[in-house]
C-alpha cells in the first residue's frame, strides 16, 4: 500500500476524538455482507446460449491399443510404452501414477 507523506497525519489528542460506536460504524461498513447461496441451483437456472446439443450426434473413431501403446493399472489410461515406470504382477503402472 502507497504512503502519501505528505498528507496531513492526526496527532494523539485527534485519534483519541473517533468514538467507539463511529469505529464500530466503520468496521460493519468495510465488512461485505455473507450471501448463503447454493450452488447448485444457481447452475441450474443459468442457461448457455445455443447450449441445447439434445439433438446432436457425435461420431469420434476409436482406435484400437497399439503395439507400442499399454493400459495403466492406475489409472487405467491407455500411454506410449516409454510412460512405464514400473510392473507390478501383471499390471503395468505409468510414471504419473508412480509419482503420486
Amino acid at each position: 500500500m502507497a504512503t502519501d507523506y505528505d498528507a496531513p497525519r492526526k496527532n494523539d489528542e485527534e485519534m483519541g476524538e473517533d468514538s467507539l460506536e463511529e469505529l464500530k460504524g466503520r468496521r460493519n461498513e468495510a465488512q461485505a455482507p455473507a450471501v448463503d447461496e447454493d450452488e447448485a441451483e444457481s447452475a441450474d437456472s443459468y442457461e448457455l446460449p445455443g447450449a441445447d446439443l439434445s439433438g446432436e450426434e457425435l461420431s469420434v473413431r476409436v482406435l484400437p491399443r497399439q503395439a507400442d501403446e499399454f493400459t495403466c493399472g492406475s489409472c487405467f489410461l491407455v500411454k506410449h510404452r516409454s510412460q512405464i515406470d514400473h510392473v507390478e504382477g501383471k499390471l503395468i503402472i505409468c510414471k504419473e501414477c508412480a509419482a503420486a
